[in-house]
């Protein structure tokens, strides 16, 4: 039947032709470009199983090619930090990175990356999920044109290498420490001076002594930056971050471009990569963690009971105080805090009295 046809023949039977809107979607591609916040070949943040990397491979592929998009890590494109104004302006569609590091741009944007004492990986998972933290991200990055999915996370992080050992909070005073996020005002209390720097520029500062200690990420990969030959002493708590969110940043105005299928696409990918990066994350850093200590001479021990709970402490007094001073710093925090102690009421029933098991 020719195409006069079957026109006629729907028109008599009552039935539709195919609409032309989705006959164009079918057809339209879309070239994209992501930047993103850390180094060329680094493993989690740029290549290996979800990362951003394959994040690309995996839209492109779900997509049939319809939706591509070009890599560039730190350095390649933009500087290191510089992905936020990039994606808003609209150089780029989108990048990957923290979004503590929007922490002077957006305050209330740290708490979508990791929050001292906050939620690990389950809890946190549940709560940008399932407990209003996607709506509250959303509604804090509108009105800035842009739009924020979680595609990866480390899980707990160690809290970082030192050059001395820490055996109270005074050892804590005058340290020279790389930082980010809320932890950073929290080691600031007790005066820690903190410095910001880029994943890349940690092994020469803590090697020069431009600074006294460095939290990265854990093992595998603080062992990739060689912080190792910097600093033997190497603490753990993950008091600092529980977990941690990578942020896919993305244009609005590009997003909204987006048919409803691509969006699909785009999100399902981020929330694999989510996933699949934090297991990549627990499958490598045992081994890197006994390497660290059998053979590179790593002192790796947990931080003093009474560290830690003055840390605890000093958290509850900074957070109250940083969330007062912005209202939508105010109405994150609360939202975040009323989840994670109702999730931790559940916690303390079901996960604590697991790990609490003989091993």
């Amino acid at each position: 039947m020719d195409r006069r046809k079957f026109l006629a023949a729907s028109a008599t039977l009552g039935v539709a032709p195919l609409a032309a809107p989705s006959i164009a979607h079918a057809q339209s591609s879309f070239n994209w470009k992501m930047t993103n916040a850390y180094g060329p070949g680094s493993p989690f943040y740029v290549e290996g199983p979800g990362s951003p990397t394959d994040f690309c491979k995996k839209v492109e592929a779900m997509s049939d090619g319809r939706i591509k998009i070009q890599h560039f890590a730190a350095g390649e494109l933009i500087p290191a930090l510089e992905g936020f104004d990039a994606v808003r302006s609209g150089a780029v569609e989108m990048n990957a990175g923290n979004a503590y590091f929007w922490a002077g741009k957006i305050p209330a944007a740290q708490y979508f990356t990791t929050v001292p004492f906050g939620l690990n990986f389950q809890g946190m998972n549940a709560w940008l999920y399932h407990g209003g933290g996607m709506e509250l991200w959303d509604e804090l990055y509108a009105p800035l044109g842009l739009k924020a999915l979680p595609m990866g996370n480390t899980g707990v992080q160690m809290t970082g290498w030192f050059r001395k050992p820490i055996e109270s909070v005074a050892d804590f005073k005058d340290l020279k420490m790389r930082i980010p996020g809320l932890a950073g005002k929290v080691y600031a209390a007790l005066g820690v001076d903190v410095k910001l720097l880029p994943g890349g520029e940690i092994f020469p500062a803590l090697e020069r002594g431009v600074i006294d200690a460095a939290e990265f990420v854990g093992p595998y990969q603080d062992r990739r930056l060689g912080l190792q030959n910097a600093a033997k002493y190497y603490y753990t708590t993950g008091w600092h971050e529980p977990s941690n969110v990578t942020e896919l940043l993305i244009n609005e105005a590009a997003w909204s471009s987006l048919p409803a299928d691509l969006q699909a696409i785009v999100q399902t990918a981020a929330m694999a990569c989510n996933l699949e990066s934090h297991t990549w994350c627990e499958a490598n850093n045992a081994a890197a963690l006994r390497d660290l200590v059998e053979n590179e001479g790593v002192i790796a021990q947990v931080l003093p009971d009474e560290v830690v709970a003055e840390l605890k402490t000093v958290t509850d007094k900074v957070l109250a105080e940083f969330a007062a001073q912005d209202p939508a710093a105010q109405k994150v925090h609360d939202a975040f805090m009323a989840f994670k102690s109702e999730h931790q009421e559940w916690a303390a029933i079901s996960e604590k009295p697991y790990h609490n098991l003989p091993g």
